[in-house]
């Protein structure tokens, strides 16, 4: 879906809960003043205001999946010296009135008809999240395969969303007692048995995650042009 002047428009945005998920990462669900109609993949660009006029705005992928309201949820990590995300973690509330625009982006986004290979580190979580969680919603869970890298069991977001039939996770600093596989970064052996060959693979993670992921990939068989990747940096603050 590409993105439209619609969704380039500025409109309020009322929040309505904040949950944390992980160490320092937050989840804040908003309720747009229109449905929302975004796919899994797309973001939010989001503004803040400061009395004197000055502004900051920073993207932030949606985490909940697509169903025909008006609410999102984003999922923000807390960054050292980010005027947003520190806003978004120490002030906002339920209650407040936020400004957003979107949903923005289509090449990262999966319209949840074909099969998808997701491949996330860290924050990268989030918009891969929001597919699985469309899968599962519509009744073709079939579709995904979820692979995760993170630091510790600590460092997984959404709790046991992310977890069960088609989603692996793989630690690379502290893996959990009995994990069959010791802690470590992601290999090839971890990509290869997800490959079916027919599947658009997305990609979420830093850069140099993503760089690596997208290798491993080509690796075990994915095709360039079936590869798609979304980074973030320090500028998502």
């Amino acid at each position: 879906m590409p993105t439209s002047r619609r969704t380039l428009r500025w409109q309020t945005a009322t929040v309505l809960a904040v949950r944390d998920e992980a160490p320092r990462v937050r989840t804040v669900r908003l309720r747009l003043e229109q449905v929302s109609g975004h796919l899994p993949g797309q973001h939010y660009v989001l503004r803040l205001t400061a009395e004197d006029g000055y502004t900051a705005q920073r993207s932030y992928s949606v985490a909940s999946a697509p169903d025909g309201s008006a609410e999102i949820e984003l999922t923000v990590e807390r960054l050292h010296d980010g005027e947003v995300s520190e806003f978004l973690h120490d002030v906002v509330v339920p209650g407040d009135v936020l400004e957003v625009r979107g949903p923005v982006g289509g090449w990262f986004a999966w319209d949840g008809t074909g099969p998808a290979l997701l491949v996330g580190g860290g924050s990268g979580q989030v918009p891969l999240a929001a597919m699985l969680r469309h899968a599962r919603a519509t009744g073709r869970p079939d579709l995904v395969r979820l692979l995760v890298s993170v630091r510790t069991p600590r460092d997984l977001y959404f709790g046991a969303e992310l977890r069960g039939p088609g989603v692996h996770a793989v630690f690379t600093r502290l893996a959990p007692p009995g994990s069959p596989r010791p802690a470590g970064r992601l290999t090839v052996d971890d990509v290869a048995p997800l490959v079916r060959g027919d599947e658009t693979a997305y990609v979420c993670g830093s850069p140099a995650f993503a760089d690596a992921a997208a290798t491993l990939l080509a690796r075990a068989g994915v095709p360039d042009g079936a590869i798609r990747i979304e980074q973030f940096g320090p500028t998502g603050a």
